[in-house]
């Protein structure tokens, strides 16, 4: 299920309006000021320099400033996702479909109505994409914050307000720079939110480098920075979500590519920024930061490298799986068509073969052969009558004969004498 857009209204004449949009629209490198070959974090932070200069909020009633933010807002949302970026690098932006792009919303920005709409949205299980706010960037920017400061191992439970931020700075030796250093937020209530790191600038202003959006994990909500002097990934939501709108395949195939390496694995000694963004579409953020040395946690870290490395191979590998597997899958295909073609061969034979041998068992077709065997059995039964007669006749013939001899000895020859 894509995530809205908001607020945009469709009309009769947006697909006309889409096309001229396009002709008009700078190429999306150049509109960020980008080589080809930028990186993942040059291409958020050109972003959101040039989005903090040309928001609205900053220009109002200024026309062109707010086509500029459009364009650069549409050029981001393109080369921020690795499968956009691609698809863009090889056929040209006709081939991503603009309307279906996931815009970064800053909630401090979208109204009442719109802001419930987006909650819904999210409450409904839809990945809801949002930036900072602007009017937050600009005052690190111009270094108008209030920073605490924050002990190794320390932790410090705080609630920060919807739209709004929380400072820290980390104090780092050379040997726990070397070490390495974790920073992790959790908030056990699941609020929303955002870990984020500044640099310092020269005029002493803070400009954003890195940016972690909470996960939910079982009963938490947490999101980390690993400075551990080797590539630690993380999560990038929008590609695990796109991927899963599409199928069961592809889901498997590109839960990996949501893995992205962070650009910056390893600090040097002195002061270090972070900050807590309340990220909650209403209500206030609850959360517990800590940072910790990496030292104690060596065996940790050593398994952790691996896992990584290991994460990084195992992309590759699905990558070349893929194809593979595609490659099968329609030869599968085809020998299911054919698995099933000869099986219903098989079953129309044997109904064939069925119904000849129940001819032979109802009796209902040969009605030629019942007459001859009604005409044979009345044959055999006058040859009977027939020999019963003449068993009859010679049977009368020999009483006859019987009878006549039998008269034959009474005769009276006058021989018997009368009494005296």
């Amino acid at each position: 299920m894509p995530a809205p857009q908001f607020p945009h209204k469709r009309n009769k004449k947006d697909k006309k309006f889409r096309e001229e949009t396009q002709q008009k629209r700078g190429e999306p490198y150049e509109v960020l000021g980008l080589s080809r070959a930028a990186s993942e974090q040059e291409i958020k932070t050109a972003y959101r320099k040039l989005a903090l200069k040309y928001h609205p909020d900053k220009n109002a009633n200024d026309p062109v400033a707010a086509d500029k933010f459009k364009e650069i807002t549409f050029s981001y949302n393109i080369l921020s996702h690795p499968d956009k970026r691609q698809q863009y690098d090889a056929d040209g932006l006709e081939a991503v479909e603009s309307e279906n792009q996931e815009l970064e919303l800053d909630l401090s920005n979208l109204g009442t109505f719109n802001t419930m709409f987006a909650a819904l949205f999210s409450k409904l299980g839809v990945h809801i994409k949002t930036t900072i706010s602007t009017i937050v960037l600009e005052e690190a920017l111009n270094g108008n914050v209030e920073i605490l400061p924050l002990r190794l191992g320390q932790s410090l439970s705080k609630k920060v307000e919807k739209q709004c931020a929380h400072f820290y700075s980390v104090q780092l030796t050379k040997e726990q720079a070397e070490a390495g250093i974790v920073c992790r937020v959790h908030s056990s209530n699941k609020s929303k939110f955002k870990l984020l790191y500044f640099e310092k600038e020269e005029n002493g202003g803070l400009s954003l480098a890195l940016q972690e959006d909470s996960l939910k994990t079982g009963k938490f909500t947490s999101a980390g920075m690993y400075f551990l002097r080797f590539p630690v990934y993380h999560l990038e939501q929008t590609s695990n979500s796109m991927a899963a709108s599409k199928d069961d395949d592809s889901t498997f195939f590109k839960k990996l590519d949501g893995f992205q390496p962070c650009e910056i694995h390893e600090l040097k000694a002195g002061t270090h920024l972070f900050s807590v963004y309340g990220d909650n579409f209403f209500k206030s953020a609850s959360y517990t930061i800590k940072v910790v040395c990496a030292a104690s946690f060596s065996e940790e870290k050593q398994r952790l490298q691996v896992v990584e490395e290991k994460i990084l191979a195992k992309r590759a590998e699905l990558s070349n799986f893929e194809a593979e597997y595609r490659e099968v899958l329609i030869q599968f295909s085809g020998m299911t068509g054919r698995y099933t073609s000869e099986m219903e061969s098989i079953d129309r034979l044997l109904k064939e073969r069925e119904a000849t041998h129940a001819v032979y068992t109802n009796n209902s077709k040969p009605k030629k052969s019942s007459r001859i065997n009604r005409i044979k059995s009345s044959s055999k039964e006058s040859e009977d009558a027939r020999e019963h007669q003449t068993k009859g006749n010679m049977s009368a013939s020999r009483e006859e004969s019987g009878k006549r001899k039998k008269k034959w000895y009474k005769i009276n020859l006058g021989m018997d004498k009368k009494p005296c």
